[in-house]
């Protein structure tokens, strides 16, 4: 079996010591760093990945450099606070990724919000592309939410990556403030616009989205103050677009 994992970090070192043990499997580490001070490179080196400095300027892009220094043909794509489940390791290492008529199959991703596993709801088994066949395909140049345009067929996977998104509510607002900015930059790159009423009425919009429709109902108090963070994330995020045109 010979797969290649791609890993894009900065001050993930502790997130590493936990994702990193799970990769054990797999000779061919490609961990791109970006500037980290707190000791990541030096957790990534005990780990044995092979690791390259760049400066980040998208997921996308990143994520292309990553693919453009693996060795093997299929990749997986890990983020660093991501833990690949036992059962899932077993799952991939029977895949038969000699077939060419699977060009990358979909991983189902569990949210994990301070502390609580989501076990419902929109982040309870998310799927996302994250093994693939790099002959047929690579990711996109999108700044965030970046995607692996594919010329093949996919399949689901059944097992978990556990997502430890968040260390605790400190980081989630470093992360909010870089994923609102990037986001706006996009929506304005394609020439978005909107009400400053409509942008700030729409918050109850967005939280009962996420907390009923979505059910985080059902995950409890964790399940609440996400729904009710994501809601402002929509907001802020409109409300920088907004910023961003009126300076144009």
């Amino acid at each position: 079996m010979s797969i290649s994992v791609i890993i894009i970090a900065k001050n993930e070192a502790d997130n590493l010591r936990i994702s990193l043990p799970k990769l054990h499997w797999c000779d061919d580490i490609i961990l791109i760093n970006d500037q980290s001070t707190d000791g990541t490179v030096e957790v990534a080196e005990e780990f044995g990945c092979k690791i390259y400095n760049r400066v980040f300027d998208g997921f996308g892009t990143q994520k292309q450099f990553a693919v453009s220094k693996t060795k093997y043909e299929w990749v997986l794509n890990i983020d660093a606070d991501e833990v690949i489940s036992d059962a899932l390791i077993a799952e991939i290492l029977a895949l038969k990724l000699t077939s060419n008529q699977i060009a990358g199959y979909m991983l189902p991703i569990q949210h994990v919000f301070l502390g609580k596993v989501f076990k419902y709801g929109k982040e309870s088994k998310f799927y996302h592309l994250r093994l693939f066949n790099k002959t047929l395909g690579n990711f996109d140049h999108a700044k965030v939410h970046e995607k692996v345009k594919l010329n093949g067929i996919t399949m689901r996977l059944e097992n978990i990556i556990l997502h430890y998104s968040y260390k605790d509510l400190k980081h989630y607002f470093e992360k909010f403030n870089q994923y609102t900015t990037i986001g706006a930059i996009k929506l304005k790159d394609k020439g978005k616009s909107r009400n400053l009423f409509l942008t700030v009425a729409s918050f109850p919009f967005y939280f009962l989205k996420h907390y009923f429709i979505y059910g985080n109902i059902l995950n409890g108090q964790s399940g609440f103050i996400w729904s009710y963070l994501n809601a402002w994330y929509h907001v802020v995020k409109y409300l920088k677009l907004h910023e961003l045109n009126v300076k144009q």
